[in-house]
């Protein structure tokens, strides 16, 4: 008989899970002893303290980042003198170069003063003349006043001679008239009386004596009335000469009476001179000027930039021929958004970095532009059209620097910035 046998099979291992595994002894111990060490004051205390300095170096943090409003949307700004001439000619003289500091008042370009020194002859000559018919004029104002007073008085008193001759010849008249008419009766009686002696003498009653004698009485009585007529006419034509002497002397005093218009009309003759003088004598201090003006001064002290002139050429009124910038006249042009200027008040004090030199300035805020920096663009946006898209705009801030933070002049126009406006 075989003899079998059995072999017996090993029973599976199980292997706990791995939660349930037991610690290690190290581990467990450095685990009761953290827990241990957590639940002890002092490191609760510890993460108290820690927890409220988190806490306040947040507030901290939140209370200085919020206390200033930045923007590196900024930029050194300043003023920027275009140097252009009054007058215009050939440029004799350059003093300056590109880049070159000058002073307030020094000469920069000088242009040919020989056609301005002949035209300031001119106007003095002109002036001159002036000034002398001026005096003329003047001087014949009392002279014409005197004259026409003493016309007036001739005339008036011519007028009042003239009126006595027409009554003088009148009474001359009067009185011829009335030889006439003795003349003429004592005529008609002489021709009557030769009429009898003439009968007498022709019946030889009287002698031929006494009819020479009626004849002679008779002729020298038509005779005297001839020449009383002849006076009588002429005391009339003394009349007509009288009246006419009478309408002359009237003229003259009509004429005399206008002697306040003649002596207003000397004056504004005289009036007219002292203008003219006025006239030349402003064309005159043109010309000084303009001889003046051949002579191009810096306005400011400040660098001169751009320079496009030269010697020899022509200029003309106006055109530029240099810029001149002013190094103490600068602040910075700060471009926040609108959102940005809920604090910002002039006034306030501001820090500002500037990249080119690498160092801080302070300064303050001077004021805020009257309108965004779209509205002075090219191109303003119309928000009136339908394709409307709200956009954050940014309004220019004007800031100073304070008195003497750039002592050395480094700073320049253009130069990048970032200023931070302190609003608490």
């Amino acid at each position: 008989m075989e003899q079998t046998t059995t072999k017996t099979l090993p029973e599976p291992r199980t292997e706990a899970p791995e939660a349930e595994k037991p610690r290690p002894a190290d581990s467990e111990t450095v685990f009761r002893r953290r827990t241990s060490a957590l639940r002890t004051p002092r490191v609760k205390w510890a993460l108290v303290i820690a927890a409220i300095i988190l806490v306040m170096g947040g507030i901290l943090l939140w209370r200085y980042f919020s206390s200033y409003e930045s923007t590196d949307d900024a930029q050194v700004d300043g003023h920027i003198n275009s140097i252009s001439p009054r007058v215009s000619g050939t440029v004799v003289k350059l003093n300056v170069q590109d880049n070159q500091y000058v002073e307030g008042g020094a000469v920069l370009v000088e242009i040919d003063p020989t056609d301005y020194q002949v035209a300031l002859a001119r106007a003095q000559a002109n002036y001159q003349d002036a000034v002398a018919t001026a005096n003329g004029a003047r001087v014949n104002v009392p002279i014409t006043s005197v004259s026409t007073t003493s016309q007036v008085a001739t005339a008036g008193a011519s007028v009042e001679n003239a009126r006595a001759g027409v009554q003088a010849a009148k009474q001359q008249y009067q009185a011829a008239k009335a030889q006439l008419q003795q003349a003429e009766a004592n005529n008609a009686r002489a021709q009557s009386d030769l009429v009898r002696y003439k009968q007498l003498v022709d019946k030889q009653e009287i002698s031929q004596q006494q009819y020479d004698q009626a004849v002679a009485v008779a002729r020298v009585s038509a005779a005297g009335v001839e020449g009383a007529r002849a006076a009588a006419d002429a005391a009339q034509q003394q009349i007509s000469q009288a009246e006419s002497k009478l309408l002359q002397a009237a003229a003259d005093v009509r004429t005399a009476s206008t002697a306040p218009q003649q002596v207003s009309a000397v004056r504004s003759k005289a009036q007219s001179a002292e203008a003219l003088v006025a006239q030349r004598k402003a064309d005159l201090e043109q010309a000084q000027l303009n001889l003046q003006y051949t002579k191009i001064v810096a306005p400011v002290s400040g660098v001169v930039s751009n320079r496009t002139v030269e010697v020899g050429q022509n200029v003309q009124i106006g055109q530029e021929m240099m810029k001149l910038i002013p190094l103490n006249d600068i602040w910075v042009t700060a471009n926040f958004k609108e959102t940005q200027l809920k604090g910002v008040k002039v006034g306030q004090s501001a820090t500002i970095a500037v990249d080119a030199t690498g160092k801080k300035y302070k300064g303050h805020v001077d004021s805020v532009a009257g309108a965004s920096g779209a509205r002075f663009s090219l191109l303003p946006p119309e928000n009136a059209t339908g394709n409307f898209v709200k956009v954050v705009q940014r309004i220019p801030v004007k800031i100073i620097f304070d008195s003497g933070e750039d002592k050395e002049h480094i700073l320049r126009p253009g130069m990048s910035a970032e200023p931070k406006v302190w609003i608490r």
